[in-house]
């Protein structure tokens, strides 16, 4: 027997399906993609890497489903890839620990703290006020806080983790805070401090920092660098730069490899210190091109 061929007609009808809520598409669809094989599996694993939030979403669904995916692999793609957006990538991360992750109640979470803030905001209001119902919403509402007393749990920096137990370390409760911000059109920024993280806000005429750490206390530039000087450090200008979504990834995995080595989990400390390696050759190589 020939192997199943797939023409880009049919890749092309068969992406317009993933997203059909219909049982018995679905149906067709996952024996169609059995019958085709590895034509299938490189049709679904390219959707899933490409810019199309929503359909990659579908196309990992779908991957899982026909046991095509290896979340460890995924989230090397990903790292090569140099698609980088956030919430796909915090997505993968964790599902490198727990492949059985229900991404769609993660959504469905962030969805609806962003849905309550929207019930709390009073329109017109500015990026900061719009930030002060965020607060509510997250530290009373929902009552995030950060971890400090078991600050080297690796569970910390896991979105749904953070999501399930309401708590969790600098960088992940700014991935969170940043998420929720997203939904409500807030342009936000992450903010990678030395030994700390923050949300960065400069939509408004005077910019200022959030730390989520913190109960989503509001600092100002002076401020940053007050605390920043509070714990020894000598503040930069460069320090209230944006993050690229990369390095706020690949800070999270720094931070995985050291906290898995500090409870002896020697085989997670290596896997994640070996995706800080492949984010920083990735990142050599795209920009010595």
């Amino acid at each position: 027997m020939r192997p199943a061929k797939l023409s880009n007609e049919e890749k092309a009808a068969l992406l317009d399906l993933l997203d059909d809520p219909s049982p018995t598409v679905r149906r067709a669809l996952l024996e169609r993609f059995h019958a085709l094989g590895l034509a299938a599996r490189d049709l679904l694993t390219s959707t899933a890497q490409g810019s199309n939030r929503a359909l990659a979403w579908f196309a990992r669904d779908y991957l899982e489903d026909l046991n095509f995916t290896d979340p460890v692999a995924d989230f090397s793609d990903f790292i090569a890839s140099l698609n980088y957006e956030l919430e796909t990538g915090a997505l993968l991360l964790a599902r490198t620990v727990r492949p059985d992750l229900d991404v769609g109640e993660c959504c469905a979470e962030l969805d609806n703290i962003a849905a309550r803030c929207r019930e709390l905001i009073v329109e017109p209001a500015t990026a900061r006020e719009k930030c002060r119902v965020l607060n509510r919403v997250l530290y009373h509402e929902w009552q995030f806080r950060g971890n400090f007393e078991n600050y080297t749990d690796p569970d910390n920096s896991f979105l749904d983790q953070v999501l399930a137990r309401r708590q969790g370390i600098p960088i992940s409760l700014c991935v969170l805070y940043l998420l929720v911000g997203q939904r409500l059109g807030l342009d936000l920024e992450p903010i990678g401090l030395p030994g700390h993280f923050m949300v960065g806000c400069f939509a408004d005429e005077v910019p200022f920092f959030i730390d989520a750490f913190d109960g989503g206390v509001f600092r100002s530039p002076e401020e940053v660098f007050l605390f920043l000087r509070a714990h020894d450090l000598a503040p930069k200008l460069s320090d209230l730069a944006p993050t690229p979504v990369r390095e706020v990834l690949c800070r999270s995995c720094r931070n995985l490899a050291h906290h898995y080595e500090a409870r002896d989990e020697r085989e997670r400390a290596q896997l994640f210190a070996r995706y800080v390696v492949e984010f920083e050759a990735t990142y050599t190589k795209h920009t010595s091109t």
